[in-house]
């Protein structure tokens, strides 16, 4: 196993030590609000609100609630968003219902730090339209179906990791609401929040119809960010994490079986860890996340540690926005540190 051949001087501990991260999202956001994350240009409205999330938390508050402009301005009259787009341009029409649901997180995480009531205001129609698109395609088991093809149809499979990031998405949307007293409006989010999670908590025959997707380590640490409670299906997915993903001193692999661990799950599993308690292995994998660097400190996508290579040569924006949002919750940094820590409704 080979070591980083880089050595990190990302300073996590202060904002300040991860300004040039804040700077590196800015200077790639495009004139309307979308911030790449591939290195074509193109990007997804996850990714794009993971971006946006890092500038949130380090202060870039006009390029944030630009990004959040964009959303607004792109959103499908059916609540959605497509699975791609370049800038404005859409290269990808089928509509992912995890997609739809996240805005209410990063403007949930915008208000955590400014109190802006305002713009839960401006946005709160988008976040009900998102919500909505999801759960209309929740099962009776209440597991979300993954996605609208580009024909209409609802596709027969649920993910997981998709589920689990819907659930945290609807606890922030319940979060507004009552911020804005509208709590009235979201009574049947509580009943299908709690059918979510029950079906995140017990996923036997659930999840996975048409493809297993158990070696991807997002599928094991995932659930936990979504609030998970029991204590047996907490062990077992700590187990297969350390078992399976977890590469002592490099980090959290992405899939099982290859020698490739990655900035974006490192720091995620980070948080997850963090929100069990485990502070001190989740700050050691944020350590292990921000030394995975290009000569200017910007986070790679990963490194490949049979290789010694970091790979691909890619430094895309939601793996920057990982290791902020990971560097807040460790240190406690902003008001926002304890989004993906605490439940917020």
């Amino acid at each position: 196993m080979t070591a980083f051949p880089n050595h990190s001087s990302i300073e996590p501990t202060s904002l300040a030590g991860l300004q040039h991260l804040g700077k590196y999202l800015a200077s790639i956001q495009l004139e309307s609000g979308a911030i790449p994350g591939n290195k074509d240009g193109s990007h997804d409205p996850w990714d794009h609100l993971e971006a946006v999330m890092g500038l949130t938390t380090l202060g870039f508050r006009s390029e944030a609630e630009l990004g959040l402009k964009w959303m607004r301005a792109h959103q499908n009259s059916d609540g959605s968003w497509c699975n791609k787009y370049l800038d404005t341009t859409v290269l990808e029409g089928n509509k992912q219902t995890n997609f739809s649901t996240y805005l209410a997180v990063a403007v949930w995480h915008f208000y955590l730090i400014y109190q802006d009531q305002k713009l839960l205001s401006l946005h709160w129609e988008s976040i009900v339209k998102g919500i909505n698109f999801a759960l209309s395609m929740q099962e009776p088991h209440g597991a979300i179906s993954w996605n609208l093809d580009e024909d209409g149809i609802v596709e027969n499979d649920y993910l997981l990791t998709g589920c689990s990031s819907i659930a945290k998405s609807i606890e922030c949307g319940i979060a507004i609401s009552k911020v804005l007293q509208k709590d009235t409006e979201t009574d049947a989010w509580q009943e299908a929040h709690a059918q979510l999670l029950l079906a995140i908590n017990s996923p036997e025959g659930i999840f996975d119809k048409t493809k297993d997707r158990s070696r991807f380590s997002m599928d094991w640490y995932y659930p936990i960010l979504a609030g998970v409670s029991d204590p047996a299906t907490i062990a077992r997915l700590t187990n297969q994490l350390k078992q399976n993903f977890w590469i002592e001193g490099l980090g959290i692999k992405c899939v099982s079986d290859e020698p490739w661990v990655t900035v974006a799950e490192t720091s995620e599993c980070s948080l997850a860890l963090l929100k069990l308690g485990e502070h001190a292995f989740a700050e050691e994998l944020l350590l292990n996340a921000i030394s995975i660097v290009n000569e200017d400190n910007i986070p790679y996508m990963g490194f490949q540690y049979e290789e010694g290579i970091y790979w691909p040569d890619e430094t895309p924006s939601w793996t920057s926005a990982a290791c902020i949002l990971a560097a807040d919750a460790n240190y406690q940094l902003t008001g926002a540190s304890n989004l993906f820590i605490s439940t917020q409704a």
